[in-house]
C-alpha cells in the first residue's frame, strides 16, 4: 500500500507516550514528499485531525470540510505534526485539493517560524 501527500488516511496512532500526544484511530493528513512515500522508507510524516473543533483557530488548526470517506468536519492539528510508521494506515479516506495543501504549508511557515 502506498500513501501519498494530500491524501487523509484513517490511522491507528495508538500507544501514545505522552498525555499531551494525539492518539486514538484517526485521521491523518500525509504531509511528507511522494518520493519518500513512493520508496521502501517505513515512516510518513503525518498531521492528526479531530471532530473537536475550535474556530478561529489559526495558525494551530485548519478546518477541513467533510467529503468522501470523511464524515465530519474536522480540524488539522498542525502542531501535532509526526512520523508514524507505515504499518499504521488502515484506509484512504480523501484527498486534499492543491489550494488547502498551500494553506497548510503557509500555516505550518506561520507556527514554525
Amino acid at each position: 500500500m502506498t500513501v501519498y501527500k494530500a491524501e487523509i488516511w484513517l490511522a491507528n496512532l495508538n500507544p501514545i507516550k505522552k498525555s499531551n500526544e494525539v492518539g486514538k484511530i484517526r485521521p491523518v493528513l500525509i504531509f511528507q514528499n511522494n518520493d519518500l512515500n513512493e520508496s521502501s522508507y517505513p515512516t510518513t510524516m503525518v498531521i492528526p485531525l479531530t471532530t473537536v473543533l475550535i474556530d478561529n483557530a489559526e495558525p494551530l488548526r485548519l478546518r477541513v470540510l467533510k467529503k468522501e470517506n470523511l464524515k465530519k468536519d474536522s480540524d488539522l492539528l498542525l502542531t501535532q505534526i509526526r512520523a508514524i510508521d507505515n504499518s499504521r494506515f488502515i484506509e484512504k479516506l480523501t484527498t486534499l485539493k492543491e489550494e488547502e495543501i498551500l494553506k497548510v504549508k503557509s500555516l505550518l511557515d506561520e507556527v514554525m517560524h
